[in-house]
């Protein structure tokens, strides 16, 4: 039996944890900056950002009773959403806590030098590279020095409000909402960092005591305490002041000079400066986790995961992170500093919300002992709400979130993703949900037919024997749904040549087409009509036919085209883009008995047109279907499950036996042919874009040219074509 942590952390500890990772940096910096954007309803701002926060902390407490050994925002992110968002979010999460450390060294100085008259930056970078040091060579905080700091800080705030109310002055609140709704919003945002370590204590979730009842009530007591501490002081903040009296750099010192006698004012000064030298250590402790674990994970460098052979911590880590901290102190202002915090902030919380999404729907071993209350509407509040926020936050924290979420994809696709097998329950969330729909669309195809119409277009040059082929799988697919043929020559003529004395012609080929139709009709049992259509070009005149008789199914030989159709645009592939119908391409090689009938997928579901052809054709020729499925070799358990279940539910809506073949594959057309090749006839699509199939090959050709039987590529018609979106979806997922 390995060795497992005590769990000797009661409700009492988790708050003091929860509520010591929130004070700091949010309270004694930033108040003074946020009343320049919103006026005294800076008040409100505290309050709304604490509520919205509410969600995460909800989202994230749950997932730490499912996984209380994982630890960690992006751990559970990317077991959620997956590695490309759990890079997101892993450097998202890393730049927002370095951020959130550097502000609290800058705006924490003004506090340390407030008796003096040093330059801030040069102290602050000294600090900073200080703190990097003591991360560096490994000297640990004690658990009492931060019970300590936590007391003292709480006791000095505690001591402000009390003695501050008295003080406050009716009038400073004047003219409440004077900045308006976009004001408070974007006043919001930019506090939403001071709530960022309410969650925090999730981290440690292994070591809690009846961890389902203690979390959640520990992360909720912790929220509440510290929202009605911060909306009190910004009470007192404004309420001692002058109107845009309140200063930028130390607002609490003002406030405490106006409301207290000199030792609170002291207090006030050691309570900030113990809290914000915390918080700094404390970002750059956590946050040079982050890349250490993405490291672990094959979504960083491998070098990010040594150790210092002499101080056993991360080194690299810690140096890239204090490096960062070091620009940000040296470059950027403490406003800007605060707001791409927030942003950062705000997009791993909307993601944390979705991660408990991904979780509840997906089929992963997922059984928390405490569920969020109100779920899925808590999350989806929550996903909302943040992201309404970065909107009124202005361009820098917009292009800053925008910046680092393009970034994290980029090098997830050019570093990470050839490294990483996992996926995400949210991938498995949508392959399910892909199947689902793909099924209903099938289900409905089957359901709502009313007979199938089926023309088939054939020209001078289409043989006997083509001819017999093409009307005969129009008829089985017709027969099946009591439905019609109707089969027409098209004859092209020269523009010189007027049409109506074209028509009035008739030549020996159709003579002989008329004769040889007439003979086929008799030899199937579904009616069949037979014409012959004269035009100046022939594929107008098949698509707008189709669309006259309202054709279900337009059927045509298909035809080896030149290498310089792919450019100029060939007579059938215009016909297959622009048909009102469905359109089946068959490529006939001596089909006499048909006693197989195989279905390909073009990577993603099975177009429902596929298989209503398919089991028309098995109906009628009392043979089987083959549903022939590739999967990656390296596909996962939870992909091959849900595959499994989306072919087992489409065997249940054919009327014929069904049969399931999942073939492991990295090159589609190779190993098709070899499962489909003692088939009869091969049902499958016609993938792929013009000039790309003709030049590079489409797999869909690729496997009805290397095939030695009958080949019927469907192109469905333009409505029920899925577009790019979702065919990207469905590619990715399925």
């Amino acid at each position: 039996m390995g060795k497992e942590l005590e769990r000797d952390l009661g409700l009492p500890a988790v708050i003091a944890i929860s509520i010591g990772a929130m004070i700091g940096s949010g309270i004694f910096i930033l108040p003074g900056l946020a009343l320049k954007m919103a006026g005294p309803a800076v008040i409100v701002a505290y309050l709304l950002a604490g509520l919205l926060v509410l969600p995460a902390a909800l989202s994230k407490s749950e997932m730490a009773t499912a996984m209380p050994e994982a630890g960690g925002t992006y751990i559970y992110i990317e077991r959620g959403m997956g590695p490309l968002l759990g890079t997101i979010a892993g450097v998202g999460t890393w730049f927002s806590l370095s951020f959130k450390g550097a502000l609290a060294l800058v705006g924490g100085i003004p506090y340390l030098l407030y008796l003096t008259d040093l330059p801030e930056t040069p102290v602050a970078l000294a600090l900073a590279a200080l703190l990097i040091v003591v991360n560096l060579v490994g000297a640990k905080q004690t658990g009492r020095l931060q019970v300590g700091i936590v007391v003292v800080m709480l006791a000095a705030m505690a001591w402000f409000v009390v003695g501050g109310l008295p003080a406050t002055n009716a009038a400073s609140y004047g003219d409440f909402f004077a900045e308006g709704p976009g004001g408070l919003l974007a006043a919001t945002g930019f506090v939403f960092v001071s709530y960022a370590g309410v969650t925090k204590v999730a981290s440690v979730a292994e070591e809690v005591e009846d961890p389902d009842r203690n979390l959640p009530l520990g992360i909720l007591a912790s929220l509440g305490v510290t929202t009605l501490l911060y909306v009190l002081i910004v009470v007192v903040m404004v309420g001692v002041t002058e109107p845009g009296g309140l200063s930028e750099s130390v607002p609490m010192i003002d406030a405490a000079e106006a409301a207290l006698a000199w030792p609170g004012v002291v207090a006030v000064i050691v309570a900030a400066v113990l809290a914000l030298i915390s918080t700094a250590n404390a970002g750059i402790l956590s946050s040079s986790r982050y890349p250490f674990a993405m490291a672990r994970d094959q979504l960083a460098p491998p070098s990010l995961t040594e150790v210092h052979d002499r101080f056993g911590t991360p080194a690299r880590a810690i140096t890239l992170t204090g490096a960062v901290m070091l620009v940000l102190i040296a470059f950027v202002p403490v406003s800007e500093i605060a707001k791409l915090a927030s942003a950062f902030q705000i997009v791993v919380f909307a993601l944390v919300n979705g991660a408990v999404i991904a979780f509840r729907e997906g089929a992963a071993d997922y059984d928390p002992s405490f569920e969020s209350p109100l779920y899925p509407w808590t999350q989806v509040v929550g996903i909302l709400g943040g992201l309404l926020l970065i909107g009124f936050m202005g361009t820098v924290p917009l292009v800053g979130a925008a910046v680092i979420t393009v970034g994290s994809v980029l090098w997830y696709f050019y570093y990470a993703r050839e490294r990483v097998e996992r996926e995400g329950a949210a991938t498995d969330v949508v392959r399910r949900s892909v199947g689902r729909q793909a099924v209903e669309r099938t289900r409905s195809l089957f359901e709502d037919v009313e007979g199938y119409e089926v023309l088939v277009a054939v020209t001078e040059d289409t043989s006997e024997a083509r001819e017999r082929s093409l009307l005969r799988i129009a008829a089985d697919v017709a027969r099946e749904n009591d439905g019609s043929v109707t089969v027409v020559q098209f004859d092209e003529v020269p523009d010189q040549e007027p049409l109506e004395h074209a028509s009035e012609v008739q030549s020996a080929a159709d003579v002989e087409f008329e004769r040889r139709t007439e003979d086929l009709t008799e030899a199937f049992d579904v009616p069949v009509h037979y014409g012959e259509i004269v035009s100046h070009d022939v594929r107008h005149a098949v698509v707008n036919f189709a669309e006259h008789e309202g054709a279900d199914f337009l059927v045509m030989e298909r035809s080896n085209e030149p290498l310089y159709a792919s450019l100029l645009g060939s007579t059938s592939e215009w016909i297959t883009r622009n048909a009102p119908c469905d359109v089946l391409l068959v490529e006939e090689r001596d089909l006499d008995a048909v006693e197989s009938v195989s279905v390909v997928a073009d990577q993603g579901p099975f177009d429902p047109q596929k298989i209503a052809v398919a089991n028309a054709l098995a109906s009628e020729t009392g043979s089987p279907i083959d549903l022939v499925y590739r999967v990656d070799a390296d596909a996962t358990e939870a992909q091959r499950a849900t595959i499994d279940e989306y072919l087992a539910e489409l065997e249940a809506l054919c009327s014929v036996p069904v049969e399931r073949s999942v073939v492991e594959s990295d090159d589609r057309a190779s190993d098709f042919v070899d499962v489909t090749d003692p088939a009869d006839v091969l049902v499958i699509g016609t993938d792929g874009g013009r000039l790309r199939g003709r030049l590079f090959g489409r797999p869909a050709d690729r496997i009805v040219d290397t095939v030695d039987c009958t080949a019927i590529q469907v192109q469905p018609r333009e409505s029920e074509r899925p577009g790019p979106l979702r065919r990207i979806v469905e590619r990715f997922v399925f």
